[in-house]
C-alpha cells in the first residue's frame, strides 16, 4: 500500500554501503521515517553494497533494499542514486564520501568521521565544495536525536541551568570484558583507527559540545589496552558463553585502546569575554562490567543540573536552584508530543528505543536536502570530534600531558 505522502513528494533514491549492524540500523530508518513523519522527499532503497556477493544479496533481500552491488564504485555511477550511506568501518570512509560527493551525490557518514584528522580535512573540504552546489553531507552522531538529549539542548540553550561550570560524560559498556573474545575490525587501528575513544567516546564527545554550544580547546589524557592479545576467529556469544579458547589458538595483536579517560577546558562563553569555560571528564570503555550500552551525560550550572543515562533513555533528570534544598533530582518524562520528535510517535508515556534515532536522523537530513541547507551534524563538526580524539591519542603518548586542540 502506498503512503499518502508518497503521492506528494520526490523520490530520494539511497545507496548504502555495508550491511550489518549500522547497515541493519540505517535500513530501518530508512523504511521507517516516511511512515510517520510527513517527508517532503519519499527514500527509495535502492541498492545496498558489500563485497561478499552472497552475504549482499541476503541482506538486500532481508533489509528491503531493490537491488545490490559487490563495489561502491558502482552506486556512485549508478544514475538512480542520489544519497550514498556509508556504514563501513572507518578507514573507507574518506574514500567513499569524496568520490561521492564530488559525483553530485549527497552523503550520510557514519561516526567518527574518519581515522585521522587529515582524512576528516579531506572530507570537510570535499563536502564544504558539495555544498556550495547544493550537494548535503551529515555525518552519523545518531544519539543527538535522542528525545531526551534534544531536550536537554533546549533547556541548555534557553538558559534552564546558567552559566555551565561541570561536565560529565561516559560511555560504558563490557562486551569486550572476556578475554577471549574475538579479534574483529574494532581492534585493529588499521580499520577503526582506535578502540573504545572513537567507537563510542566520540559520541560523548559530540553530544557534549553540541549540548554546550562550545567546544573542547584542550585534553590530559589516559589509554589503556587492558587484553593486548585476542584469538583469531571462533564464534563468541558473549559474557558468560565461549569463544576460540586452549593453547593451540592462534591470537593477534590489539592494536587500539580498551579504556579512554580524560579531562577536557571547554570554551568560554562569549558574555564573559571568552574567559576560561567549563571543565570535563570522559571517560569511556567496554570493560564496564553489567554496563551494556550506558551513554551518561550530567551538566552542572549556577542555575541548576540535568542528567542522562541511555539505559533510561526516556527519562531526563533536573535540578533547578530554586526547588526546595532537600527535593533532589526530578525525573521527567520524556514522551510529551511537545517533545522533540516524540509527537509523531505514540501516546504519552510509551516509549521509544534505540532504532527512533536513526528515524529521526534520516527525518532531519532529508528535511535539509529538501529545503536546501547543511544538515547537522556537518563533517565540519565531525572533524572537530577527530580532533578532540588525535588531541587525546596526542596527551596519552607524552605521559598525559596537557594537550591543545588545534
Amino acid at each position: 500500500m502506498t503512503e499518502p505522502n508518497a503521492l506528494r513528494s520526490r523520490p530520494l533514491r539511497v545507496g548504502m554501503v555495508g550491511y550489518a549492524f549500522m547497515g541493519a540500523a540505517h535500513s530501518h530508518a530508512w523504511r521507517t521515517a516516511p511512515r510517520f513523519f510527513d517527508l517532503p522527499l519519499q527514500p527509495q532503497l535502492a541498492a545496498v553494497a558489500g563485497r561478499n556477493p552472497e552475504g549482499v544479496a541476503a541482506a538486500a533481500d532481508k533489509l528491503g533494499w531493490q537491488s545490490a552491488e559487490t563495489d561502491w564504485r558502482r552506486l556512485i555511477e549508478r544514475d538512480d542514486v542520489d544519497l550514498i550511506d556509508i556504514c563501513t568501518p572507518g578507514n573507507t570512509h574518506a574514500e567513499i564520501a569524496v568520490a561521492a560527493l564530488e559525483a553530485g551525490k549527497h552523503v550520510l557518514c557514519e561516526k567518527p568521521l574518519a581515522n585521522s584528522v587529515e582524512e576528516a580535512e579531506r572530507m570537510t573540504a570535499a563536502a564544504d565544495a558539495a555544498a556550495a552546489r547544493g550537494v548535503f553531507s551529515l555525518c552519523g552522531f545518531s544519539y543527538r536525536r535522542t528525545p531526551a538529549l534534544a531536550l536537554a539542548k533546549r533547556m541548555v540553550d534557553d538558559g534552564r541551568l546558567g552559566e555551565i561550570r561541570h561536565v560529565r560524560a561516559q560511555y560504558l559498556q563490557d562486551w569486550l570484558s572476556d578475554a577471549n573474545a574475538p579479534l574483529t575490525w574494532r581492534l585493529e587501528k588499521e580499520k577503526s583507527g582506535s578502540g573504545s575513544l572513537g567507537d563510542i567516546g566520540a559520541h560523548s564527545i559530540d553530544a557534549a559540545q553540541w549540548i554546550l554550544g562550545r567546544n573542547i580547546t584542550g585534553v590530559s589524557a589516559l589509554l589503556e589496552t587492558f587484553v593486548k592479545e585476542r584469538p583469531v576467529g571462533g564464534d563468541f556469544v558473549g559474557l558468560g558463553g565461549h569463544g576460540a579458547t586452549g593453547e593451540d589458538v592462534q591470537k593477534g595483536p590489539v592494536t587500539v585502546d580498551d579504556a579512554a579517560i580524560f579531562s577536557a577546558r571547554f570554551e568560554g562563553s562569549t558574555s564573559d569575554g571568552g574567559a576560561s569555560g567549563p571543565i570535563g571528564v570522559l571517560e569511556a570503555t567496554r570493560f564496564a562490567l553489567g554496563r551494556k550500552n550506558a551513554m551518561r551525560l550530567e551538566l552542572n550550572g549556577t542555575k541548576g543540573s540535568l542528567a542522562f543515562d541511555f539505559e533510561d533513555m526516556n527519562s531526563l533528570s533536573l535540578y533547578e536552584a530554586s526547588d526546595e534544598p532537600d527535593a533532589g533530582f526530578r525525573r521527567i518524562f520524556v514522551t510529551e508530543p511537545e517533545h522533540p520528535y516524540t509527537g509523531n510517535w505514540w501516546p504519552t508515556g510509551h516509549g521509544l528505543g534505540y532504532e527512533h534515532l536513526f528515524t529521526h536522523q534520516v527525518v532531519d537530513l532529508v528535511n535539509a536536502i529538501a529545503e536546501g541547507r547543511p544538515p547537522s551534524p556537518s563533517f565540519a563538526d565531525a572533524l572537530q570530534v577527530q580532533k578532540v580524539l588525535a588531541a587525546v591519542e596526542a596527551s596519552d603518548a607524552d605521559d598525559s600531558r596537557w594537550q591543545k586542540v588545534s
